[in-house]
């Protein structure tokens, strides 16, 4: 059984540690506001964006624009947005984990695959993999910006449109609430929710530019908007992870003090005990 000296320094070791989880908690909760705030403000841009893209559609039916272009998926580029950092509890693990069972689904069907790693977790794990690395993109999280979706979107469109890829998919953290994210797995090009099979609209409109110019305009910057609101949604699905980690580590941290001064005070008990029974025992040795 450790000396009671050795389990005084293990608690002072678990309330230091607990400090620390407390700390990255509070941070952790100031992010996520501020991230939740930023993604609850993309989201009716990014829906609008996408009705706007489709009314214009049911008009124009632009079905020979590069990002509508549909063909055979043989060139597949999976774009994964981890964290840059861990201590997030299965954040990063569940992403990796939706990327791989969607590789290997498609390794199956002979297809060429390349991957777009976002995120220094991600890029650690599958650079020592054997997989064809296009870009890779770290520490942008500290500093979260459009020109970083922008600079990710403008490489993607680049690379379709010059025929390099036939699809590009997304792998993020979407974030539903504090308690809860879920993973997604999405294709963001060729652009797939148009309406062109709607019946067109009663109402006519006449556009200037024409319609086909709005669009040519709309859809790189409709594929820049869901780059962006991906990068949103990941970044908040983190901090909601890291919270919620960091608040689970503190409560266990009490429990631990709590067993650890549960067995601190029996084992003093057990040694005062003792100690008695020692004097007791010696006093009635001098007396007989």
């Amino acid at each position: 059984m450790p000396a009671i000296i050795d389990i005084k320094q293990r608690i002072k070791g678990v309330k230091n540690t607990q400090k620390i989880t407390r700390a990255m908690k509070m941070v952790a909760a100031a992010k996520l506001r501020r991230a939740q705030s930023d993604i609850l403000e993309a989201r009716p841009y990014a829906k609008k964006m996408l009705q706007i893209l489709n009314s214009i559609a049911k008009r124009v039916n632009p079905r020979d624009h590069p990002l509508l272009r549909f063909s055979e998926d043989k060139n597949i580029e999976l774009v994964i947005i981890t964290g840059d950092k861990g201590l997030c509890g299965s954040f990063n693990t569940n992403i990796i984990k939706s990327s791989e069972d969607f590789l290997e689904q498609r390794k199956e069907s002979e297809r060429e695959l390349s991957l777009n790693l976002i995120g220094r977790k991600g890029r650690n794990y599958f650079t020592k993999r054997r997989f064809s690395i296009r870009n890779e993109f770290v520490d942008i999280f500290r500093d979260l910006d459009y020109s970083d979706a922008k600079k990710i979107a403008d490489i993607l469109i680049e690379e379709y449109t010059g025929r390099e890829l036939d699809a590009v998919y997304l792998v993020y953290n979407e974030f539903k609430s504090v308690l809860q994210q879920s993973v997604i797995v999405e294709r963001l090009l060729p652009i797939a929710d148009l309406g062109f099979e709607d019946e067109k609209s009663e109402i006519e409109y006449i556009f200037e530019p024409s319609g086909s110019m709005i669009l040519e305009e709309l859809l790189p910057l409709h594929v820049r908007t869901q780059v962006w609101r991906a990068l949103l949604e990941s970044n908040a699905a983190e901090q909601a992870a890291r919270m919620n980690a960091m608040e689970n580590a503190t409560q266990n941290a009490d429990e631990m003090i709590e067993e650890l001064t549960k067995t601190m005070n029996k084992l003093r008990q057990q040694t005062i005990t003792r100690q008695i029974i020692e004097v007791v025992g010696g006093a009635d040795a001098l007396k007989g």
